[in-house]
C-alpha cells in the first residue's frame, strides 16, 4: 500500500526535516512557559495553546477554510469528528477549550505531554457510568472552560464519520451554574494538497488510523505540499431541544455526516479569486446554492468584469 501512495504522491524529505525541526523547536520553547503558566494559574496558560497550535498549522503548511461561526457562548461543548493526529493541531487554532480524551494519550510519549499542557480531561471510555468523570467534567464547566468531545471514541480513514457513542453525551446534561449546556457540532475534511482535490486514495496519507505506525507515517505526511482543510462549525444546541442524549447524539452526527459530505462533493467552495491566493486561515459564510452557481472556476483565473451593454437605438430614430 505504501508503494501505491509514493506512485501518487511525492513526499520530500528536506521539507519534512525541516517542518519537523520548527515543531520541535517551537514546542520546547514553549513547554516550560505554559507549565510556569499553568502552575501559577495566570490567563496567559489558556491563551498560549491556541497560539502555540496557530504557529504548529504555519509550520506544518496547513492552510484552513471555515465557515460558519463559532460559538462564544462560555461554557460550550464542541463535538467534532476525529481522523487524525493532526486534528488536535487544527481545533486547537480554531476553539479556546481543552480537549476530552482517552485515558491511553495520557501514557503516549510527547503527545501525552502536551495534552496534559493544555488541561485535557482523561476519560476511560470503557466505563459507562463514572461519577468522578463526570465530575471531573463538571468542575472544568462549572468554571467556564469549554471542551472538545470526539465521540467517535477513536480515530477513522477521512473518508467517512463513524457512529456516535451515546453514552459520551452525559456531558451534555451537566449544568453548568445551572443554565443549559451550549453543544456546537463541527465537522472537519482533509480537502485539498497543493489545490487538488484529495481522493480517496490520498487520505491514508493524512489519516490515521488502524494498525498505521505513528513515525513513518508522520515523516510521510510533514515531507507533503500545503494542506487544505476544511472546518465548518454548524448552529449551536443544547439538550432540552432533545428528549434524551441519543437524540442529541443522532442530530450531531447527522450534522456533522452532512457537512463531511458537502466538503468532500466540493459544495463547500471559496469566493471567486479567493481560490489563487494562499493565506493559513480564512473564516467564511456558509455558501448558498444559488450563490455557487456559475462562480465554480479553476484556481487562479479570475472573473471577467461585466461590461455594461449599450442601449439599442431604435431604427426609425436612427434614421431621423
Amino acid at each position: 500500500m505504501a508503494q501505491a501512495l509514493d506512485a501518487t504522491a511525492s513526499s520530500s524529505q528536506v521539507t519534512a526535516l525541516f517542518r519537523a525541526f520548527l515543531y520541535i523547536t517551537l514546542t520546547l520553547t514553549l513547554m516550560p512557559v505554559q507549565l510556569v503558566a499553568l502552575l501559577l494559574r495566570l490567563p496567559l496558560s489558556k491563551r498560549l495553546p491556541m497560539w502555540y497550535h496557530r504557529l504548529s498549522c504555519r509550520i506544518l503548511g496547513i492552510r484552513l477554510e471555515v465557515f460558519g461561526r463559532r460559538s462564544r457562548a462560555r461554557p460550550t461543548l464542541f463535538v467534532a469528528n476525529h481522523t487524525s493526529y493532526l486534528d488536535i493541531a487544527i481545533y486547537g487554532a480554531l476553539i479556546p477549550g481543552s480537549f476530552v480524551a482517552k485515558s491511553e494519550v495520557a501514557k503516549w510519549p510527547l503527545f501525552g505531554l502536551l495534552a496534559k499542557l493544555q488541561n485535557s480531561v482523561f476519560v476511560d471510555r470503557r466505563v459507562r457510568t463514572s461519577r468522578v468523570q463526570a465530575s471531573d467534567i463538571g468542575n472544568r464547566l462549572d468554571a467556564r472552560d469549554s471542551m472538545i468531545l470526539f465521540p467517535e471514541g477513536t480515530s477513522n480513514d477521512g473518508n467517512r464519520v463513524l457512529p456516535f457513542k451515546s453514552a459520551l453525551f452525559a456531558v451534555a446534561e451537566i449544568k453548568p451554574r445551572d443554565d443549559p449546556l451550549v453543544v456546537q457540532p463541527v465537522s472537519l475534511t482533509y480537502s485539498r494538497l497543493d489545490g487538488v482535490p484529495i481522493g480517496r486514495h490520498l487520505r491514508p496519507f493524512f489519516a490515521w488510523y488502524g494498525n498505521m505506525e505513528l513515525l513513518p507515517h508522520a515523516r510521510r505526511l510533514l515531507g507533503l505540499g500545503r494542506l487544505t482543510v476544511t472546518v465548518s462549525f454548524h448552529d449551536p444546541v443544547t439538550i432540552e431541544e432533545f428528549g434524551s442524549r441519543k437524540e442529541l447524539a443522532a442530530y450531531c452526527f447527522e450534522t456533522i455526516f452532512r457537512g463531511h459530505a458537502d466538503a468532500l462533493a466540493g459544495r463547500l467552495q471559496p469566493q471567486v479569486g479567493a481560490a489563487g491566493r494562499w493565506d493559513w486561515i480564512r473564516w467564511r459564510r456558509r455558501p448558498r446554492l444559488r450563490d455557487l452557481r456559475g462562480r465554480r472556476r479553476a484556481p487562479g483565473i479570475k472573473m471577467r468584469p461585466r461590461l455594461h451593454r449599450r442601449r439599442r437605438l431604435d431604427s426609425s430614430r436612427a434614421k431621423a
